[in-house]
């Protein structure tokens, strides 16, 4: 196999490939699948370059085998130039089977759980990876219990419970509900799926996606940020193209949140560690994080990579998603959050904005 270890962010502790972990034993911190670069290299033929975009046409890149996999399609989705700025492109998210951009990484964690022959799986979601994996599990006949917090809007609960999965509601914000899960498994031995190791690594292939469809390598890549595992996500995605030949230089990477939650922009912006927002409360649901679980990692991709971070306003994030449905893009509230930040940025040069859901997830009026 392509895998060559995991490797913990914070104490820098390697683990066996092989083991299935949530975090470090040894300090908590999370996990990232490190590869064997020269045999990802070998398999970079002629025919991976011809094939059409899509999540599963860079399998080498993922942590589990290309056999049995449990998908629904995924990835492939639009690119988009701005109707009036011929060097500003959208990655529509919310053409993936669920609605958002989390089916990138169900479809590889889910993978995981059936390989290892799990029967029932838990997540902490507000709402579109709680959909996310409940469809995923239903497809891979996979028990399901979806926590969610407050403020979790209406039509996602409705999906989730639509694809048969079990709903527990928390009275308290996403890492309230993060905890929960995470008892579960402490004590119990539950599966656990979310913000973690796997779901990263299949998060990725936005990135890859993207930068075969533009045919060129962004100047910036612009990320609604939440937990900040999409963030590091990406990023990890970009150093491991540049390390197999794919791009020959790191794209800045721009992180954008909600005024009321802005951890780890506010870090990035002023310095010292990032703050916890106790009861965050923004429109952007998918992104209302006051404590991100991958935060300093989010925080690393935007310093290594000399990025970018903003914080927007409701009212900013709404004229932004205006603006979008203007040009035939209907996203939600924290999928819009990324163009509304580029805008206040007024970033040059070649930009990539990830638009993460569609505005059928979270109807606004």
């Amino acid at each position: 196999m392509h895998v060559s270890h995991q490797q913990c962010f914070h104490c820098k502790k390697e683990y066996a490939a092989s083991r299935t972990l949530f975090w470090c034993p040894d300090c908590g911190g999370s996990l990232a699948v490190h590869y064997k670069i020269g045999e990802i290299r070998e398999k970079l033929d002629r025919k991976f370059r011809k094939a059409k975009p899509s999540h599963w046409k860079y399998w080498m890149f993922y942590p589990i085998p290309k056999r049995k996999i449990v998908t629904m399609g995924e990835g492939g989705t639009p690119i988009v130039k701005d109707r009036k700025k011929d060097d500003w492109f959208f990655k529509i998210e919310g053409e993936n089977p669920t609605g958002s951009f989390k089916d990138r990484g169900s479809t590889v964690e889910i993978s995981h759980a059936r390989h290892l022959g799990v029967k029932r799986v838990v997540c902490a979601s507000t709402g579109n990876m709680g959909a996310s994996v409940s469809a995923y599990s239903a497809r891979a006949g996979i028990k399901t219990t979806i926590y969610v917090p407050r403020g979790s809007t209406i039509i996602k609960k409705e999906q989730i419970k639509d694809y048969g999965a079990r709903i527990v509601r928390v009275n308290g914000d996403y890492t309230d509900a993060l905890e929960k899960t995470q008892k579960l498994w402490e004590k119990r031995g539950i599966y656990l799926t979310g913000d973690y190791l796997y779901r990263q690594e299949g998060q990725k292939s936005v990135i890859f996606e993207a930068i075969d469809q533009m045919g060129c390598t962004p100047k910036y890549v612009v990320l609604p940020v939440g937990m900040g595992n999409l963030c590091y996500a990406t990023y990890k995605g970009l150093r491991e193209m540049k390390m197999v030949g794919l791009i020959n230089r790191m794209p800045r990477i721009v992180a954008v949140q909600s005024y009321h939650c802005s951890t780890v922009a506010e870090a990035f912006l002023k310095g010292g560690r990032i703050p916890e927002v106790d009861d965050p409360e923004t429109i952007a649901s998918a992104i209302c994080c006051g404590r991100p679980n991958y935060g300093e990692e989010a925080l690393h991709a935007l310093r290594d990579t000399r990025g970018k971070a903003a914080t927007v306003t409701d009212k900013e994030i709404l004229e932004a998603r205006d603006e979008l449905a203007e040009q035939g893009i209907f996203a939600e509230a924290s999928g819009a959050a990324s163009y509304a930040g580029a805008k206040k940025l007024r970033l040059r040069g070649k930009v990539l904005m990830v638009v993460t859901g569609h505005g059928l997830k979270d109807v606004i009026t």
